[in-house]
């Protein structure tokens, strides 16, 4: 198959330059097989080749084609959901686990970009703004509990006046800032891992499509593309919101749901006003408004979500209605892209990990909190992959509810659903 080239965002106009990756062209063999070139198969592929290991990913379009060369390139704390529901979910012994992983996942990240000379234009800092007043004291008590019981020094607090001179809008009501959270170019990063891998000795494949994954019960799995097939120990399988009917266990938990960004042109002076020590920015609502500036003083502001599989008819318009929300001054901005990209969400907003069957590995589903658990999950894979599955396990034993209504109705009970906090978003 041909690779669709990357979608017209400001990160592609703007990554570094990078080889087509032939793809795969006959049979091969290799220790582990890789499905996706994102952050989780390429961080699954460098940890695995540093280990020794014979990897093969393949991918069905380019290295970063999916949400991970597309998202906001926001670096958060913590997991996608806050530690005192996990704590009453799990108890406190594994809430603070999956605390310390999460942490770890960050550290990640950053050690990778150090190590391997990874230009992503990483920035420290990112904001977390209150969008109501009402909820003031319970988001602020989120931090406030991290500090307290987990020793986390990430946190400093903002009234309304010093956020609206943080961010430069005063529509918030306060809200606090993490110095150990940041933000980085998503798909400059993506590039940079899959050119660690290769110098490891990973084999990339664009433009191969996995079309099913088995097993001869003897210890082999069998990685079937259109122009070929993968005999492998072990498979992962890292295609997040683009399964396609690859496994339909995963496909009954992780839903993928469309978001959309924009980048405005270069701001100029009004950039270093807007946000002066450029940390992101992202909000308390359910669907998250989040924004940054770039490295050349662009707008980079992600909002609203759509269930099905067409983009909205006015895409830049469509984002553009939540940004001056925000930002009304912004009205005269031209906006030079704008793009979408499939993401994928869970019943509880948890990462879905799971040893699908022997051999077969699988880890999705990130609710929008990708850019750190993503790349810590090749970490844990990788460990899982050679033999320690402690840490992969924390992560496995979260439950995985089924999207209620099967492959046909399950997506529109979640426009229901997310309809409604929608409107819990707007009403004060």
């Amino acid at each position: 198959m041909t690779a669709l080239p990357h979608t017209s965002s400001w990160y592609a106009a703007s990554a570094h330059p990078a080889p087509e990756r032939p793809p795969l062209d006959g049979d091969a063999t290799c220790d582990v097989c890789v499905i996706g070139a994102g952050f989780t198969g390429l961080s699954t592929a460098l940890h695995l080749a540093k280990r020794g290991r014979r990897v093969i990913v393949i991918e069905a379009n380019r290295v970063g084609w999916g949400a991970s060369g597309r998202n906001g390139g926001q670096l958060h704390s913590g997991q996608r959901r806050d530690q005192e529901t996990l704590e009453s979910w799990f108890g406190d012994t594994r809430a603070r686990a999956l605390f310390d992983l999460a942490e770890e996942a960050k550290a990640t990240v950053k050690d990778l970009i150090a190590t391997h000379a990874i230009d992503c234009d990483w920035r420290d800092g990112l904001i977390h703004a209150v969008h109501k007043k009402s909820w003031l004291h319970a988001v602020n008590a989120e931090a406030e509990h991290l500090v307290a019981r987990y020793g986390w020094k990430g946190a400093n607090f903002l009234d309304a006046d010093a956020l609206a001179r943080a961010i430069g809008t005063d529509v918030y009501h306060g809200g606090w800032r993490d110095g150990t959270a940041g933000h980085l170019h998503p798909l400059n990063f993506c590039l940079g891992l899959a050119r660690a891998a290769e110098e490891f000795g990973v084999r990339i494949c664009e433009g191969t499509r996995a079309t099913a994954v088995s097993s001869d019960g003897g210890g082999h799995r069998a990685v079937t593309t259109k122009t070929g097939t993968i005999s492998a120990s072990d498979v992962v399988i890292a295609a997040n919101g683009y399964l396609d009917g690859l496994d339909p266990d995963v496909e009954a938990r992780v839903m993928p749901i469309r978001n959309y960004v924009l980048a405005t042109e270069p701001l100029g002076g009004r950039a270093a006003r807007l946000i002066p020590f450029r940390e992101a920015v992202a909000d308390s609502r359910f669907v998250v408004h989040y924004w940054r500036i770039s490295h050349d003083g662009r707008m980079i502001f992600g909002g609203g979500e759509t269930y099905g599989s067409r983009e909205p008819k006015d895409l830049p318009g469509f984002v553009r209605r939540h940004m001056l929300k925000i930002y009304p001054d912004l009205a005269d901005v031209k906006i030079d892209h704008a793009w979408g990209g499939t993401l994928a969400v869970t019943m509880n907003r948890m990462p879905f990990f799971r040893r699908l069957r022997p051999g077969v590995y699988t880890a999705s589903g990130y609710s929008g909190h990708g850019v750190a658990i993503a790349t810590l999950a090749g970490k844990l894979l990788a460990e899982a992959i050679e033999g320690d599955t402690s840490r992969f396990d924390v992560m496995a034993s979260i439950p995985a509810q089924k999207f209620p209504g099967g492959r046909i109705l399950r997506q529109p009970t979640l426009v229901l659903a997310m309809s409604w906090f929608a409107l819990r978003d707007r009403l004060g």
